[in-house]
């Protein structure tokens, strides 16, 4: 019966792991897409945003 016990003790044990590592990876994902947005955002508004500081610098 104690071989029984200790079997199905280990094989709880195995299935409650801590999930810690998890919400790390989560959060690791969503920054990186958060930073290829911006990366991708920057390259399509980079020439429009660079004209219009050339613009207003002119003007004032």
């Amino acid at each position: 019966m104690a071989l029984i016990t200790d079997l199905y003790l280990r094989i709880v044990a195995a299935f409650d792991r801590d999930e810690d590592g998890q919400g790390l990876a989560e959060y690791a994902l969503i920054l990186a897409l958060i930073a290829i947005v911006a990366i991708v955002a920057l390259i399509f508004l980079g020439g429009q945003t660079s004209k219009t500081l050339s613009t207003v610098g002119r003007s004032v």
